[in-house]
Parts: C-alpha cells; sequence; structure tokens
C-alpha cells in the first residue's frame, strides 16, 4: 500500500461498466513526512474519501479486491482513510 492525498476528482459520463458508480479521485503519493513523490495518479474510491483526506492506495490485482465480490477492472484503489499518523524519527 501507498500513503497518498486526495488533491481532486474525475467526472466522467462515459467508463467502462464494471466502473458504474464508483468515484474516480486523483492522488498525489506522498511520503511519510507528508512530502509529494511522484506523480499524481486516478484512483478508484471504496471508502468515501474526500478532497485534501490522508489515504492509504493499492496497484495492480491488488487494487481490484477492494470491491470483491464484484468485478471491477481499476489500476488503483483507495482502501483507507488515514485517521492518525505517527512517524519515529531516528
Amino acid at each position: 500500500m501507498f500513503l497518498g492525498r486526495v488533491v481532486g476528482r474525475v467526472w466522467s459520463t462515459v467508463k467502462n461498466q464494471c466502473l458504474e458508480g464508483h468515484r474516480l479521485l486523483i492522488v498525489q503519493p506522498v511520503t511519510p513526512e507528508l512530502k509529494d513523490s511522484g506523480k499524481r495518479i486516478v484512483c478508484a474510491d471504496c471508502t468515501g474519501a474526500g478532497a485534501g483526506e490522508l489515504v492509504y492506495w493499492t496497484r495492480a490485482i491488488e487494487a481490484s479486491f477492494a470491491f470483491l465480490p464484484a468485478e471491477v477492472v481499476t489500476d488503483a484503489t483507495i482502501v483507507a482513510i488515514v485517521d492518525e499518523l505517527h512517524v519515529k524519527r531516528g
């Protein structure tokens, strides 16, 4: 899983039938110190995350597991909203 921050959303009037009813959000990957890390990515959302929230997201085949038993074709999915983050330094 990867840490990220929701920075936007995608509106799509035409999409794969498997994605009907699922939100697509733009996520900026971040480090544990909350610094931007890499390019933004579009993620399907199974958590109800909103703008500015810190989230865990996953990619590859694991991204579709969050929607089981339904078959949702996705490369990246938000799987958790982070309430608190404690980073041990040193």
